[in-house]
């Protein structure tokens, strides 16, 4: 494997290298044609958001954030004037991507009422570009509402029955790809790194602005497609030298799978360290609920969260020899991060880290307790606790201090606080509602674990499974509102990064957990392939099914 890696390392630094020099002339030109912008400011927005989708955006950060707030300004004068649908797109644009960026607008009143009162859109003649750009627009920018934004939600909800009408009655028309995938993979709800080579195959345009950035998304997908492959063989050269399953043989061995979380969640290409740090915490996740759910006895289980919580390896000879080998890897791996924060950032996170293990095995302990002695508890002390047992507030406490962007004392202690923000409990909450949701489950490991829909529907005797599900569907839809308000508000304490983690955590959810009857998570694959070439996947790091 060193060999592999060290040929794949010069490789990549050779290919990374020309890509490198090839970029800086495209990223050029369009920082050039940023600054140069005229005053059509459809067309501002209509690049702001390819730069976005293509996931190029990044390396013009300054120059979005200077058009975005030109368009704030300008929309404060807007008065609606204009009747038609090119203003419903523009209209509907503006206000996502200024909410996106956190400026502080509310939804957009006339171009709200102007799909209710127009009476052509209502009885399904929608044939223009201008109906089906505007709708689809409206259609995205509804998926960012907060709590109480019901005229947004009402307008999303009519766009998008309009737009399925639309749809089912025009199969041949070339706009229905646009149509089809706006409705199934909403951009707010979507990981970019798994979108935008779909996006790049329909981006159109014969403006000069467009070539350029087609060019250096071509650019950035094959520098990100390298880097993925260096990363890739680096996880799995760690965990087969950590050698966990050697001792652990009923845990997972999926360290690509693990891999994928940090991939698709913090996707800026620069930050490779800290894709790995993350896979190390998350593999650790899953091992330790691999222990809880599958193998431990519940005597057993209350000595390893109890010497957790005394994170003493010396003291630990009541447990089984398994339970020692997963505490020293724990002990290890977290010492090591917090070694590369401290040197990294300045501050050493050991305590807060140690305390998101210790949060976690306790919950792990709850569930066991309750399940394997047949006590199903109440839907509220289920998610409550959920919610810590989901992974979640464990996986986004290492993306903070490995991320190291605001770490002031005051949003540290949001970390140690009992009530979890809302950008944790709320991403929490979506992965274990989806998680409980599925249709097949995880590794069919036979274990011991819960469902929020099993406890439901015990106090709430009569209810069909399609009924609680429809409940489900719609908290997973208000916990979404919950994770916008959070997000996008002007008192958001997080960094950009840690929020754009969070959400895309929350995006990657049903991907994860969309089993098929055999297991595996086809759409998972997909998208992972779709990342990595032929040649690569020839040998055979990545060849198994994920699941």
């Amino acid at each position: 494997m060193a060999s592999i890696l060290q040929a794949h390392s010069a490789s990549s630094k050779s290919e990374i290298g020309d890509l490198h020099v090839r970029r800086e002339e495209k990223l050029r030109e369009l920082k050039e044609t940023l600054a140069n912008a005229g005053e059509d400011q459809l067309q501002q927005l209509v690049m702001v958001d390819a730069m976005q989708r293509l996931g190029v955006a990044y390396l013009f950060q300054n120059e979005i954030y200077a058009i975005l707030e030109k368009q704030y300004t300008r929309s404060s004068a807007y008065n609606g004037d204009d009747d038609g649908n090119h203003q419903l797109l523009e209209a509907s644009l503006r206000f996502r991507l200024l909410r996106q960026q956190g400026f502080p607008v509310t939804p957009d009143a006339e171009a709200c009422n102007k799909i209710k009162n127009n009476e052509k859109l209502k009885s399904g003649l929608i044939a223009s570009d201008e109906d089906i750009n505007g709708l689809v627009e409206l259609c995205e920018a509804s998926h960012l509402s907060f709590q109480g934004e019901e005229m947004l939600d009402e307008a999303g909800k009519l766009s998008r029955q309009l737009l399925t009408a639309w749809v089912s009655n025009n199969h041949n028309d070339h706009r229905v790809t646009l149509v089809e995938r706006t409705l199934e993979h909403p951009y707010h709800k979507s990981l970019t790194r798994f979108m935008a080579k779909k996006f790049l195959n329909n981006f159109q345009g014969q403006e000069k602005w467009v070539c350029s950035l087609q060019e250096l998304a071509n650019l950035e997908f094959n520098m990100v497609e390298s880097i993925i492959q260096n990363e890739i063989l680096l996880v799995s050269g760690w965990w087969k030298e950590l050698g966990l399953t050697r001792e652990l043989k009923f845990v997972r061995d999926q360290p690509i799978k693990w891999y994928t979380w940090p991939m698709a969640c913090l996707v800026d290409p620069r930050l490779s360290e800290e894709r790995i740090e993350l896979t190390k915490a998350v593999s650790l996740v899953y091992i330790i609920d691999d222990i809880f759910d599958v193998r431990g006895t519940l005597d057993e289980l209350v000595l390893f969260t109890a010497a957790v919580a005394r994170w003493d390896t010396a003291t630990n000879d009541e447990l089984p020899n398994y339970m020692k080998t997963c505490f020293k890897a724990l002990n290890d791996i977290t010492n090591n991060i917090s070694q590369c924060v401290h040197e990294k950032h300045g501050w050493n996170p050991i305590e807060i880290l140690r305390e998101s293990w210790i949060r976690l095995c306790k919950a792990f302990l709850v569930e066991a307790q309750w399940f394997r002695r047949g006590e199903l508890p109440n839907s509220g002390d289920y998610l409550k606790n959920g919610i810590i047992s989901s992974g979640v507030p464990a996986f986004l406490t290492h993306a903070f201090c490995i991320i190291g962007q605001g770490m002031i004392k005051e949003t540290i202690d949001l970390f140690n606080n009992i009530n979890l923000p809302s950008i944790v409990s709320s991403t929490a909450m979506i992965l274990r509602l989806w998680d409980d949701f599925g249709t097949a489950k995880d590794e069919d490991q036979n274990g011991f674990d819960g469902s929020y829909i099993e406890c439901y529907m015990k106090e709430h005797k009569g209810s069909s499974v399609e009924e609680v599900q429809a409940y489900v569907i719609q908290k997973i839809s208000d916990e979404w509102k919950c994770l916008n308000q959070e997000c996008f508000s002007a008192c958001n304490p997080f960094s950009e990064s840690f929020t754009q983690f969070a959400l895309n955590i929350s995006r990657m959810v049903p991907m994860m957990y969309d089993y098929n009857a055999h297991h595996c998570l086809p759409s998972l694959e997909e998208n992972m392939k779709s990342l990595l070439s032929d040649s690569f996947l020839a040998k055979g790091i990545y060849g198994k099914p994920m699941q």
